[in-house]
């Protein structure tokens, strides 16, 4: 059973990250009159999503009971400040990278801008090595050198596009590549940095999300990136 749930998780996540990057990248250039939704406004609401899902979790954990869910709540969010603060560096990243997301794909195509966001893993490995002291063997060493090199093979220029495309493409398949590089490095530090930081407490993975989403909403209202 166990091994029939992996393989049913896989195939949901590859459909989940499949779906959202299509998506995604529909809303973002579907032409029709009016200004399009601000990308702020996405990020904060799939958060929110979030937020409750992990508060269901967190109030199945407590044998359904509301008063537990607000004592639990208090006590790991309220009560323990530092605690909390600490998942504001992550917090603010993870708001920095979903927002460059959306320009990234605004300004590429979803096949270039998923395998591109492929880069992540190095990151998150290079960054895994350094604040996590890991080991990595030659053979994971050499898959992502293949990454790399997949990477760049998607960047190669394509001479059959016509002189004035080209011109009219540069500039945005610029700012779409920066955003993806940037989001990357975000993704790989803030995703070690948030691992970090659940090996190092007992709280569960559901707070800290929920603590995570808290920041949330504090940097949307004051300081979004309208796009």
């Amino acid at each position: 059973m166990a091994s029939h749930l992996k393989y049913i998780s896989l195939g949901v996540l590859v459909f989940q990250t499949t779906t959202l990057v299509l998506t995604m990248r529909y809303s973002r250039t579907l032409k029709e009159e009016g200004p399009r939704y601000l990308s702020s406004t996405a990020v904060v609401a799939a958060e929110v999503l979030k937020i409750v899902a992990c508060i269901v979790l967190v109030y199945k954990e407590n044998s359904y009971s509301v008063r537990s869910l607000r004592r639990v709540l208090h006590d790991e969010i309220i009560n323990k400040p530092m605690e909390t603060l600490k998942l504001a560096i992550p917090s603010g990243i993870y708001t920095l990278q979903n927002n460059l997301l959306y320009v990234a794909l605004s300004n590429l195509d979803a096949a270039t801008y998923q395998v591109t966001y492929q880069l992540k893993i190095l990151t998150t490995a290079l960054f895994s090595v350094s604040m996590l002291q890991r080991q990595l063997t030659k053979y994971q060493w050499i898959s992502l050198l293949i990454l790399m090199s997949g990477v760049a093979l998607v960047q190669w220029p394509d001479d059959s596009s016509t002189a004035p495309s080209k011109e009219v493409s540069v500039g945005s398949g610029f700012v779409g590549l920066m955003a993806v590089f940037t989001a990357c490095f975000s993704s790989g530090f803030a995703g070690v940095y948030f691992e970090k930081i659940l090996k190092e407490t007992k709280q569960s993975v559901w707070i800290r999300n929920i603590q995570l989403g808290f920041f949330w909403m504090d940097i949307w209202p004051n300081g979004s990136f309208h796009l």
